[in-house]
């Protein structure tokens, strides 16, 4: 059978733990074609960036077009961008991205402040899957988050901007928060104790890509998802790659 195709927007992470690699691996694992537009190369490893080369903008757009002149895409997922002008161009051509979930990557797991808002201002007005961790949902509404209650008025504040569903998601495992059709759903799972999270963010939104691809309702892909990096935190937690935060198991299953 054909697997379904899905579309990863994102910059590149040498270490191979996050972004576009994380991408292709979850697409991979869950029995998604996975085909790339990168927006940077950045380098990086377990222990940080030390470098971001940003792609210029009309080699980002000529990659979107070849893939969009060829593939017939189920879903498309959207990370790291960096420059309001990529976000711009995905709008562009949004009428051709179905099943659109924007991972609005500004602040890592740890806390460490990666990108602007205006990068993603634009598609958190786009009614798209906005999936923020806590920190990036705090710099878009402009206070502190902390609380599931505080990420609960979060998410409705952003879908009242326009998205159709926000997922926020808290500590790896344990409380993540949707918004969609008028009900909040606090997801409740156990935490996992791990130092190796590095790309959870990244594999949660791509593994909501593939769950919507392949049929499942917004609720019940972001359930999967959140079941699938469980897992997979579970699966490489033991792990020993590099000296700081380590990767998922993305091949878990």
């Amino acid at each position: 059978m054909t697997p379904p195709v899905v579309l990863t927007i994102a910059g590149s992470d040498s270490g191979g733990g996050a972004g576009i690699q994380a991408d292709l691996k979850t697409f991979a694992a869950l029995g998604a074609y996975g085909v790339s537009v990168i927006t940077a190369v950045t380098a990086q490893n377990t222990l940080g960036v030390t470098a971001i080369h940003p792609i210029p903008i009309d080699v980002v757009a000529a990659q979107l077009n070849a893939v969009l002149d060829d593939f017939p895409l189920a879903a498309v997922k959207v990370g790291m961008i960096g420059d309001p002008a990529v976000a711009e161009l995905i709008l562009d051509r949004a009428d051709r991205l179905p099943n659109l979930v924007v991972d609005p990557v500004l602040v890592a797991t740890s806390g460490a402040r990666l990108a602007e808002t205006a990068s993603v201002a634009p598609l958190v007005a786009y009614p798209c899957l906005l999936t923020p961790n806590r920190h990036e949902a705090a710099a878009l509404v402009g206070r502190v988050i902390e609380t599931a209650e505080e990420m609960a008025v979060a998410a409705e504040e952003l879908v009242g901007r326009g998205a159709r569903a926000v997922v926020v998601t808290g500590s790896e495992g344990a409380v993540d928060v949707l918004r969609f059709d008028g009900t909040t759903e606090v997801l409740r799972g156990e935490p996992v104790r791990t130092e190796n999270n590095h790309g959870s963010g990244c594999t949660f939104s791509s593994a909501i890509a593939v769950r919507l691809a392949a049929g499942d309702p917004v609720p019940t892909a972001v359930r999967n998802a959140k079941s699938y990096v469980t897992a997979a935190l579970l699966g490489g937690r033991d792990w020993r790659l590099g000296d700081g935060h380590g990767p998922l198991d993305h091949f878990v299953f």
